[in-house]
């Protein structure tokens, strides 16, 4: 199996396993080898007391993007913190993607930066810190891959 095969297939069961950002509204729309991208097409529900995308849900994308390529190798890794720079507002009726990419996967703890944007304008930049653990919980048939 191909690590990108294999990206997709811990996508699929980490995905069925993900009330929250189902909830919120999220759509995952690709996990490759330490890569993915989730979109939000903002309703009013997601919007603060200001009328803009509250910016905890902006980061709780970027997170969500960010969990999905630093599990995509099939072992177990937690956040360990992260930062979020936020550059510009959001309405509702807007579609935004965030795609995160591995920056540095070194032993036990990995560097993930995320993009969230609007089209081609870049509305946050995120980076988050993971711990990877000992185990596979997601998609163990993937064990020995």
């Amino acid at each position: 199996m191909t690590p990108d095969a294999k990206a997709a297939a811990v996508a699929t069961t980490m995905w069925a396993r993900d009330q929250a950002s189902q909830q919120l509204g999220f759509e995952l729309l690709e996990v490759t080898a330490g890569r993915a991208r989730l979109a939000l097409t903002i309703e009013q529900r997601h919007c603060n007391g200001f009328g803009v995308l509250h910016g905890g849900l902006l980061a709780t994308l970027a997170d969500s993007a960010f969990a999905f390529a630093c599990n995509s190798a099939n072992a177990l890794t937690l956040a360990s913190g992260f930062d979020i720079d936020i550059l510009k507002s959001c309405e509702a009726g807007e579609r935004i993607e965030a795609e995160a990419r591995c920056t540095h996967q070194g032993g036990r703890s990995g560097l993930y930066d995320v993009q969230v944007r609007r089209g081609d304008e870049l509305i946050a930049v995120f980076r988050g810190r993971s711990q990877r653990l000992k185990g596979r919980f997601v998609a163990p048939e993937l064990e020995d891959c």
